[in-house]
């Protein structure tokens, strides 16, 4: 039980925080907080819940994911990810069916933390992942069109294309006054990071446009309007159970758990590049479950890892979970404080800062590289987008999933059928004269989405203990672009690190592919040889230089 659950806060107190770390941490935990009151409330509003159980999600969950988890940086909280399932949930079970979910949906994350699951990341594909984020990003879009252009429609269909089409037939009723507001809020989102990178923009175009809607009395939906006032403290509920409607709620629980345990665990993944560190995906999962546990007896909604938050945290100087501990208390300051200001943030704002989000979110530089590659892969992608679109993010998982496999297998099926010549066909004893500052990975079979993640862990670890890094690929028929993803991260990596990696025996297929993911111009043409002995040569040539 120890091995498996290791808040890494407790480890980092044993091992002693200097003085100084604490006080960036702290100074990094204010800004992430104020990085991240405009989002829960927005996320809040887009999933159909009242703006307060975001701040209380933040809050509560926010505390106990940095308190008990596995990541130095991770910050939990609200996030884009879940405004649909919240949304249909809320739809067709009310609010205490969404805390019944959730809570489930934590049991089934520690569950997954104790039998040691962390590492099913690494099943799922890329395509898979980019194709229903960007799917949610379409939806999210899709939800904030009402507000943006202030049109008064008492009940949206829950329907992709019927909702367009009711925004159509009403958009001559548009209010202008909110698409000016909504324009002037995405233009300082996004261009306030000219003028300063301490202050987000989002909190900046809440201000300011809160503000004006406030002096000028500009008729336009508020929160006050729309939702009542903003509660500034946080009770206690328990919610009304049925044992026997309690099957009912398995399958949006297990959705909630598993996009809830893959966007967290991606998230520690990306923060471990960004500080060099490793998480521990277990404890994270089961800190993970606990907050969901927790927080709906508070009025919260699902929590897990906030990718832009900890991206955040971890720039501003934050290295220990002081850091999203301290982003918690001062979200819980600013409830209590300044919640009856909060109410008059107008609506058409709040869209206009979830109208970047959804398109940060949108990965289309992804799904643009995933579309010029291979076919499974586009299958993939295009099948998860469209039924996270139009159908339910839960059938878009499962189908993405199988198709992965299916896909998997026919493509092994023809490596089988035509195994590829050798092009490297060197003998092992040559590995004997190699200096010490040249290092030698071979890989033993395709590179696809189920290995893909333990390749570039290790690539990266041989890497750092070297100067020069020659990667073989001669056994390597084929590689998918989960593969490709996380080899051009790697490569990054390590190029940031000092370490030039070098290729060789790459067949014309997988070279075709590492072309259209840029890896080649990553590594640069000179550093791909045909033969292992003349990347061996080339490495030492470079490391007498």
């Amino acid at each position: 039980m120890n091995k498996i659950f290791q808040p890494k806060l407790f480890t980092l107190l044993k091992e002693g925080i200097k003085r100084e770390q604490i006080i960036s941490d702290i100074f990094a935990g204010i800004i992430v907080g104020i990085v991240a009151l405009p989002l829960a409330i927005a996320f809040a509003v887009a999933s159909g819940v009242a703006p307060q159980m975001g701040l209380v999600t933040a809050v509560i969950a926010g505390f106990i994911i940095s308190f008990l988890g596995g990541s130095r940086v991770q910050i939990g909280g609200p996030t884009g990810a879940f405004v649909i399932i919240i949304y249909a949930l809320v739809e067709k079970y009310g609010i205490e069916g969404l805390m019944i979910s959730t809570i489930m949906a934590g049991v089934i994350l520690i569950l997954f933390g104790l039998l040691r699951l962390g590492s099913l990341l690494r099943y799922f594909p890329h395509p898979l992942i980019v194709g229903f984020t960007s799917g949610i990003a379409v939806v999210i879009f899709s939800t904030q069109i009402k507000d943006a252009f202030g049109l008064n429609i008492e009940k949206l269909p829950s329907e992709f294309l019927q909702k367009w089409e009711v925004y159509f037939s009403n958009i001559l009723d548009a209010n202008l006054y909110a698409v000016a507001l909504t324009a002037i809020t995405i233009l300082i989102v996004i261009y306030s990071k000219h003028i300063t990178t301490k202050v987000p923009g989002s909190f900046i175009a809440i201000i300011l446009i809160t503000a004006i809607v406030s002096f000028t009395a500009i008729p336009v939906t508020t929160i006050e309007s729309f939702f009542g006032t903003i509660p500034n403290d946080i009770s206690f509920h328990m919610p009304s159970l049925e044992l026997n409607n309690l099957s009912m709620y398995i399958a949006p629980a297990l959705t909630i758990a598993l996009l809830g345990g893959i966007e967290s665990l991606l998230s520690a993944v990306v923060a471990d590049g960004m500080i060099s560190s490793n998480h521990r995906s277990n404890t994270e999962l089961i800190a993970q479950g606990i907050a969901n546990i927790v927080t709906p007896f508070f009025g919260g909604i699902p929590a897990t890892g906030a990718i832009a938050r900890t991206a955040t945290n971890v720039k501003n100087g934050g290295r220990t979970p002081i850091a999203g501990i301290t982003h918690a208390i001062t979200l819980l300051l600013i409830m209590i404080l300044f919640a009856d200001l909060a109410k008059l943030i107008p609506m058409a704002c709040l869209a206009g800062i979830l109208i970047v989000v959804a398109y940060n979110m949108s990965e289309w530089r992804s799904f643009i590289s995933i579309l010029r590659g291979s076919p499974f892969d586009i299958v993939v992608l295009l099948a998860t987008f469209f039924l996270t679109v139009m159908v339910d993010l839960t059938i878009a998982i499962e189908v993405g999933i199988v198709l992965s496999s299916l896909l998997f297998m026919k493509r092994m099926a023809d490596v089988g059928i035509a195994i590829p010549q050798e092009i490297d066909d060197d003998s092992m004893a040559d590995y004997a004269n190699i200096p010490d500052e040249i290092a030698v990975y071979e890989i033993g079979g395709p590179l696809f989405f189920a290995s893909a993640k333990q390749y570039a862990q290790t690539i990266k670890d041989i890497g750092f203990a070297s100067k020069i890094l020659i990667v073989r690929m001669r056994r390597v028929p084929f590689i998918d672009s989960t593969a490709l993803h996380n080899l051009e991260e790697t490569i990054k990596i390590l190029k940031n690190a000092g370490v030039i990696v070098l290729m060789s025996g790459v067949n014309k297929g997988v070279y075709r592919d590492l072309k259209k993911y840029h890896i080649v111009s990553l590594l640069g043409e000179a550093n791909i040889l045909k033969t292992f002995a003349q990347a061996l040569e080339h490495a030492k040539k470079i490391a007498d230089n």
